[in-house]
């Protein structure tokens, strides 16, 4: 008995994780975003509109505000709806009513406001999203079920008062969402800026080795490369980590805040320096313990900082704290591309191909391995979740909402939905697009640029790399439009990128060159050298630069 009941409950908490994960990541496939229009009955010309959920397999909302009807609002919260003690004293016909979330399905609520003639219920939900699942066979409802947060319901009690008019409706939208344009941009910029930063980074230590510097220098510049055994070592620190978050997250999350603050503090210090450095003027320097510091640097490191506290203090403010955390993981993944170097497409190959298994068992085969059966990428993505589940025949009713206060990994990069504005203030949703998505294909894009530098290959690799990566974001786009779900983008972007650099090479005949890479660096340093000088000879005796 005791075992068929564990059994019981386990099953339970599966089907609750399974939806309230389903609502928290792909709330366009089982709730639509539509609008309530608000406004006071005496002063019909004072409107508001409000974002609504709606489920509508269940009962579908007009398109346009002109084919809808208006209703009085009956602010019936904090009753639930769930048996005949919550039915109030007056009557409700007609009206749009709005009760609390819990304890009961939401079709049994909308089943119990037709029944005492309501025309709309509303069910408010404290913050978070929420999306129902079921099927309306149980019972027969007709009449619109929304959902709402309670902050619009307080927000319309301050701005009309107790005589509240609504209309439902909900407009159209392309599938096309103009958020994948910004995200495309950010990442092919990130990946192009932090390639092209490596590849001029060699040029740099290629034109140290040729003035003969000493060699320390150059052993602390080789140090920074990965080796392939270095590249199985970080794979596996990569599983070990998403196991450890899977399984601690609620105190590893401030852990990686943590990191991420000072990384990226550090990161957007070296990105802006480099730029700094360029200028000509405001070079002023201040001698402190017996060292020289620029002046313009230290209010750039203070600066630097005080984005990252900032970030950290506000991180939960959804409605802006994403163009934040978006620049400074763009500085995060730049700062990375540039200093992590891969020394040969063997190790490019064998760190890309890694993580596309990883990327593909730990979203696609670990759903087998879990009790909740959902993937552990997905749920350390998720993070931690309080629920209430109402299990009510087929029907599953979850109240997710992440634990308080809400933390999530600052491993992604985040646009909002621009699908229709008023959607973007009241339920924000964004497109994700995760920070390895771009700085792992970045290191091949990276290391193409350096070939090129060191084979005088005009930048032949970088440009086509490049161009392949941002095919491959395009073919996750569209493969996320088609399935209307969430996708692991290594899955595009690897193949994207490997192949095309696999067929430059061998078009160019330079593949064993390519795939040992740094065996070939110091004979190739100094043909470049020779190619410059000769150059440089060239010039004057031509009278040029």
């Amino acid at each position: 008995m005791g075992a068929a009941a564990a059994a019981d409950a386990a099953a339970a908490r599966g089907r609750l994780l399974r939806a309230a994960l389903c609502v928290l990541l792909l709330p366009p496939m089982s709730a639509y975003e539509g609008i309530l229009h608000a406004f006071k009955s005496s002063q019909p010309e004072l409107t508001k509109d409000y974002c609504i959920y709606y489920y509508p397999d269940w009962v579908s909302l007009p398109k346009t505000l002109t084919n809808t009807t208006s209703m009085e609002l009956a602010d019936l919260t904090p009753r639930l709806f769930c048996s005949d003690s919550d039915i109030p004293s007056g009557s409700i016909k007609d009206k749009a009513v709005a009760v609390e979330n819990g304890n009961c399905s939401l079709l049994q609520k909308a089943q119990m406001a037709q029944n005492l003639g309501a025309k709309a219920l509303l069910v408010v939900v404290n913050g978070g999203q929420f999306s129902p699942e079921g099927n309306n066979t149980q019972y027969n409802v007709s009449i619109p079920v929304g959902i709402i947060r309670d902050l619009a319901i307080y927000d319309m009690k301050e701005s009309f008062g107790s005589n509240i008019n609504v209309m439902l409706y909900a407009p159209p939208s392309s599938p096309f969402d103009c958020s994948m344009v910004f995200m495309f941009l950010i990442a092919v910029l990130t990946v192009a800026v932090g390639g092209y930063w490596s590849g001029m980074a060699e040029l740099g230590n290629l034109k140290a080795i040729a003035s003969s510097e000493d060699s320390e220098t150059r052993k602390k510049e080789e140090t920074v490369a990965l080796t392939p055994l270095m590249v199985v070592i970080f794979v596996i620190a990569c599983c070990a980590m998403l196991l450890l978050l899977y399984f601690f997250y609620k105190w590893l999350v401030y852990v990686i805040i943590a990191i991420f603050t000072l990384a990226s503090a550090v990161s957007m210090y070296n990105c802006l320096s480099a730029l700094i450095s360029k200028i000509p003027f405001g070079k002023c320097r201040l001698e402190c313990f017996n060292k020289s510091f620029e002046v313009r640097l230290i209010f750039l490191a203070g600066i630097c900082m005080a984005a990252s506290i900032v970030w950290v203090v506000f991180r939960n403010e959804e409605r802006w704290s994403w163009i934040l955390l978006d620049i400074l993981g763009i500085a995060f993944c730049v700062n990375f591309i540039k200093m992590l170097k891969i020394p040969n497409f063997k190790s490019c190959v064998i760190l890309l191909l890694l993580l596309f298994l990883y990327d593909i068992f730990f979203v696609f085969i670990t759903p087998y391995l879990t009790k909740s059966g959902e993937s552990i990428m997905v749920e350390v993505a998720a993070g931690p979740l309080e629920m209430n589940e109402k299990n009510d025949g087929n029907l599953v009713e979850a109240s997710a909402e992440r634990s308080a206060p809400r933390e999530k990994l600052p491993v992604v990069f985040q646009v909002p939905h621009l699908k229709f504005y008023t959607l973007m203030f009241c339920f924000p949703s964004f497109s994700l697009l995760g920070f390895g998505d771009v700085m792992v294909p970045g290191l091949l894009v990276a290391y193409c640029h350096r070939f090129d530098v060191q084979t005088s290959s005009s930048s032949v690799y970088f440009i086509s790399s490049t161009i392949a990566y941002a095919v491959g974001l395009v073919i996750t786009f569209v493969a996320l439009v088609l399935m209307k779900m969430a996708q692991p983008a290594l899955l595009y972007l690897v193949p994207a990128t490997l192949i095309t650099s696999t067929i430059v090479a061998l078009s160019r005949k330079e593949m064993k060159k390519f795939w040992n890479g740094s065996t070939y660096q110091v004979m190739d340093a100094m043909d470049y050298v020779t190619n410059e000088d000769n150059i440089i000879t060239a010039n004057e005796q031509h009278g040029g630069p």
